[in-house]
Formats: C-alpha cells, sequence, structure tokens
C-alpha cells in the first residue's frame, strides 16, 4: 500500500543575513507517514523541526526535493488544486495565545476555513462549529465568546477545532502542549488520540519532548541541525536508540521508577546554528564516539537490523555497532 505522504530529499536554504553562503534549515530530508499512523519528530530547538513541518504544508516552499501526498506531487500544484489539497493537511500551532485572533468571536475562528472554502450555508456553518465544540470538549456557548475568555488548553481545543473542520487527513502538530501546564497536556494529547481513532487521522507530531512523543507516536524521527539522525518504530528506537545523539537525548528522559537508574549522557558543548556548519558528520563535535572520517564524510543512511534507519558511520559495514 502507498504511504499516505512522502518527502525525497527535501531541502530549504535560507539567504543569509550578511549575504554570505545560504543557511540550509533542512538538509536531505527523506520520510514516509501511512495512513492512520503518526510520526514523531523530535530534536533540539533549531534542528529544522518547524520548517519541516511548513514545507510538508506548503506554507514555505523548498529550495529542492520532492513531496507526495496520496501519490499526488504537492510540489506541482498551483491554484484550485493547491487550494484543493490544503483541506487534507492542517496544521495545529504551538502557541494557543498567539494562534487565534482576539478581535474573533470562537465560533468566527473555527467556521473561517469552512467560509474560505465555500463549505455550506451560514447556517450550516454554524451547526458545524457546535459540533466541533462538542467533538473537542467544549460547550455550545463558547461559540459566542473571545479567545481571552479561556484558559491555555481551552485555547488549544479550539485550536484543535479548527484543525479539524474541514475533515483532514492529515494534521501537523507543532509541539501542541509544549506550552501548556503539565496538568493538562495529558488531557489534550489524550483528546488527540481520541480524535485521530474517531476520524481516522494522520499525524505529524512535533516535539522536544521524548516521553510525549513516545505515547502519541507509531513511528519517530529524530532531527539534528536540518538531518534525520536515526528513524524507526517508537518503542525500538528509544529502547535501543543507535545514534550517539538518539542515546543522549533518551538518557535525559526522568526515569519514573526510583530503582532504575539511567546513566546521563552530557554531551559536549552547545548546539551548533545552521550558519557555518562543520564538515562531515554535523553532530561529530559533540560526538563521543567521533572518528576521523567522521569530520570529513557526511554519513550516509544505514539499516539496523532492518526495523530503523540510522546516519552514522558505528553502523557502516566496515563497523560494529
Amino acid at each position: 500500500m502507498s504511504p499516505l505522504l512522502e518527502a525525497r530529499n527535501l531541502i530549504k536554504d535560507y539567504p543569509s543575513r550578511d549575504g554570505g553562503e545560504p543557511v540550509r534549515a533542512v538538509d536531505g530530508v527523506s520520510l514516509t507517514l501511512a495512513k492512520g499512523a503518526t510520526l514523531g519528530i523530535v530534536g533540539e530547538s533549531g534542528g529544522g523541526k518547524s520548517t519541516l513541518a511548513r514545507l510538508i504544508l506548503r506554507l514555505v516552499e523548498p529550495t529542492s526535493g520532492e513531496l507526495y501526498f496520496e501519490g499526488e506531487n504537492l510540489l506541482t500544484l498551483r491554484g484550485a488544486g493547491l487550494r484543493r489539497r490544503r483541506r487534507d493537511l492542517q496544521i495545529v500551532f504551538q502557541d494557543p495565545y498567539a494562534s487565534l485572533d482576539p478581535r474573533m468571536t470562537i465560533e468566527a475562528i473555527i467556521s473561517e476555513p469552512l467560509a474560505i472554502h465555500q463549505v455550506g450555508s451560514r447556517a450550516e456553518r454554524r451547526e458545524r462549529v457546535i459540533s466541533l465544540l462538542s467533538l473537542v470538549g467544549l460547550d455550545s456557548s463558547a461559540a459566542r465568546r473571545y479567545p481571552h475568555e479561556f484558559s491555555g488548553g481551552q485555547r488549544q481545543r479550539i485550536g484543535i477545532a479548527r484543525a479539524i473542520a474541514l475533515d483532514p487527513k492529515l494534521v501537523v502538530l507543532d509541539e501542541p502542549v509544549s506550552a501548556l501546564d503539565v496538568s493538562i497536556q495529558s488531557q489534550v494529547l489524550n483528546l488527540l488520540l481520541d480524535l485521530k481513532d474517531r476520524l481516522g487521522l494522520s499525524y505529524i507530531f512535533i516535539s522536544h519532548d521524548l516521553s510525549v512523543v513516545e505515547h502519541m507516536s507509531d513511528q519517530i524521527a529524530v532531527m539534528y541541525l536540518g538531518r534525520i539522525v536515526e528513524r524507526g518504530p517508537a518503542g525500538r528506537l528509544l529502547g535501543e536508540p543507535r545514534h550517539p545523539y538518539t542515546r543522549a537525548l533518551v538518557s535525559a528522559v526522568l526515569e519514573p521508577d526510583p530503582f532504575k537508574r539511567r546513566q546521563r549522557i552530557v554531551l559536549k558543548g552547545d548546539q551548533m546554528t545552521h550558519d557555518g556548519l562543520p564538515p562531515g558528520c554535523r553532530f561529530h563535535p559533540r560526538c563521543p564516539h567521533a572518528m576521523a572520517i567522521c569530520r570529513k564524510v557526511q554519513p550516509v543512511v544505514t539499516h539496523a537490523e532492518n526495523t530503523s534507519e540510522v546516519e552514522c558511520f558505528l553502523y557502516g559495514p566496515e563497523h560494529s555497532a
């Protein structure tokens, strides 16, 4: 069965501030997403996760690469064809306080995509808004109110209602709970899981919190400075991380069992910026296992036990894990 979404060698360059070499925010990313599945994308801030999400949604245009949705080349779509596909691709933003227009009522916010795509009459759109509010756990009276009258968790529920208003097939969740109190994060996550099952949605879930990604995802991709350095099934990737960067991320996750101790891997230095990347593997300045080849040559993707992919010379044919 063909994947719902397929990206091939996506690259995104931005002009540098000083007029020098372009800054490469996303560098040769390839991934697939099956229908009804959730792909988690994790990594430090500045690693290119949000840029990749916007490339997939065509909110920004890639410098090069290919992007297919249900077998259709998204990058060739223009005008009415692109508008038609935008109904299938929606996003929930990170900040529920900044993503809702404070001058609009909740009814106007949720019904706006319906009006843009000319779905139903005004009365039908009003009924759809009430139905969506109920679906995300809010009372119908919320339709007449304004964003400032709601808590952060309630605002994010409104953002979710807006995202699913057009019955999309894929929803990108860009750090959807990172701005919320810990006490209500689980409520929103469980709502997302329930909507996924009830509506047959597929998700791309972006976060820097591995424990949240593990709870939500079937597959996980780990990004570092614009590249996917490891990808595989969630349980295998987090249970047996391969790439040194993934190992360090996993070691930083708090262990709830007080009788289990996980050896913490502390990386030297800070994550570099996309401007002035080192030659070879871009993780080598912080890697505890860096070899001479790592400083000169960019590693290629290696399949580890046919269940995951890792971009590291430790798993090349000339080395043993």
